[in-house]
């Protein structure tokens, strides 16, 4: 008898709670140590994240100055480590996770030791990935790199 009231207790309680109305996501930005706080409704999307993490950036005044105002310049990551950016579109109480990576997906050179340079430029879909596979193509720099330690 005194577990059914327990458990109905429980689930009065449960359906008692209140609807989440804010998020607070923690956002690492490309080339920033200590990541933005962000508080955001959980049905926003992730271009409203991204927006939002600019807009907190520039207002703590962070360092690096970030010299892009466009938001659409910048992809949304679970983490450094993940090449795959979200889609834009998705809304934030789907993700799962409530930390993320924000880096910029303009076009990046990257110069060698024999002062040659590539450039990995984007395309409307970009992310790190495809960037990745073509900074690896041009590896003569690693292999320089190898020789050098041995």
């Amino acid at each position: 008898m005194m577990i059914k009231n327990k458990m109905k207790e429980r689930e009065r309680l449960t359906m008692m709670r209140p609807k989440l109305t804010k998020l607070l996501l923690n956002v690492t930005v490309e080339r920033s140590l200590v990541p933005v706080h962000v508080i955001i409704s959980p049905e926003s999307t992730v271009g409203d994240l991204i927006a939002a993490a600019l807009r907190q950036y520039s207002k703590e005044g962070r360092r690096p100055v970030i010299p892009l105002v466009n938001c659409h310049g910048f992809d949304l990551h679970y983490s450094q480590f993940c090449l795959e950016s979200l889609s834009r579109d998705e809304k934030l109480n789907e993700l799962g996770s409530r930390n993320f990576f924000l880096c910029s997906n303009q076009s990046v050179t990257v110069s060698g030791s024999n002062g040659s340079g590539m450039t990995a430029s984007p395309s409307s879909s970009s992310t790190c990935s495809k960037d990745t596979g073509e900074v690896m193509r041009g590896g003569t720099v690693l292999l320089r790199f190898m020789e050098f330690m041995l």
